[in-house]
């Protein structure tokens, strides 16, 4: 089996770790990758988009390496559409007996592993369902960082083969933000959808102090998705209880975004000033890398929230 991939494609999230290997490539401090590929679920902050706008005409066209937008559709407006089968959100419910659950998330892999894998058989040449040959593969740059190594995983097909440069170069997320910095790209915003249910109340206070049309946004999802999809309500599939984007398990725009929580009380003292959303909460732990997605574990908080008959 040959050492050396067809190509080496980043996954490119526009987050802190995934820019700043973007970056690292193109200056040549790490080897040029051939594709940086972002899986685009449609519900991205602006600020995300912006960000990503700016690396491509910045650092990536310059360096001659192509940025690939994959999607698999709007998760948003999927989700409130009764005609489309809905990937499932990990969203908090409260259940008609009081009891607390979580819904099983479903929508990583649909909504980003699954596009990317799409584009990655499509630069070999073997676009689903032909068969790649075994020694036909690229290498897929991960970013995550030392402080997360415990998130690295390898790919579940033969076809990608995941490498974790940060980790090979020791280094932690704060290397990446001091790296960031010196290119002026120390404000990468948190790559996530603007409605993910595993934002922390920095994250939900951010969105509603800095952006008042997109915090307005989720708050109406909110409201949308209460008794579950629009698909199984238009069936006739309820949810027996009720959905909510906050761990409160109560109306976004009720909800005590406001409470500092004991995480990121010990965080701020550690680092006085810090409002980094993915250090303060459980944005780290939780996160929605396509390939470092901690889904099954979710699975295992699921409750018997159960769909009507």
């Amino acid at each position: 089996m040959p050492a050396t991939p067809t190509y080496r494609c980043l996954s490119l999230g526009a987050g802190i770790q995934s820019s700043a290997l973007l970056c690292l490539s193109a200056e040549g401090l790490l080897p040029k990758v051939d594709y940086a590929i972002f899986a685009n679920t449609g519900w991205e902050p602006k600020a995300v988009y912006a960000h990503l706008d700016r690396l491509e005409r910045e650092i990536a066209q310059p360096a001659g390496i192509p940025i690939l937008r994959v999607s698999a559709g709007n998760i948003r407006e999927d989700a409130l559409d009764p005609s489309h089968r809905f990937a499932s959100m990990p969203l908090y419910i409260l259940n008609q007996d009081g009891k607390a659950g979580m819904t099983r998330r479903q929508c990583t892999g649909e909504y980003k592993i699954k596009p990317i894998k799409r584009k990655v058989r499509e630069l070999l040449g073997y676009p689903y369902p032909a068969r790649i040959p075994k020694d036909v593969f690229v290498e897929q740059w991960v970013g995550i960082s030392t402080d997360e190594f415990h998130r690295a995983k390898d790919a579940d097909v033969q076809y990608m083969r995941n490498r974790h440069p940060l980790i090979d170069m020791d280094w932690s997320r704060n290397d990446c933000i001091r790296y960031l910095t010196t290119l002026g790209f120390a404000d990468a915003p948190k790559s996530s959808c603007l409605g993910c249910p595993f934002h922390g109340n920095v994250q939900w206070r951010h969105i509603r102090d800095t952006s008042p049309e997109e915090w307005s946004d989720v708050v109406a999802f909110d409201a949308a998705i209460r008794k579950g999809n629009a698909r199984a309500n238009a069936t006739g599939n309820h949810l027996l209880g009720e959905a909510f984007l906050h761990r409160s398990r109560v109306p976004l725009d009720q909800a005590p975004i406001d409470h500092v929580t004991a995480t990121e009380w010990a965080a701020l003292q550690q680092r006085p000033g810090a409002v980094d959303a993915e250090e303060l909460e459980q944005g780290v732990e939780n996160g929605c890398s396509p390939w470092a997605c901690r889904g099954a574990e979710t699975e295992t908080l699921q409750s018997d929230f159960g769909l009507a008959a």
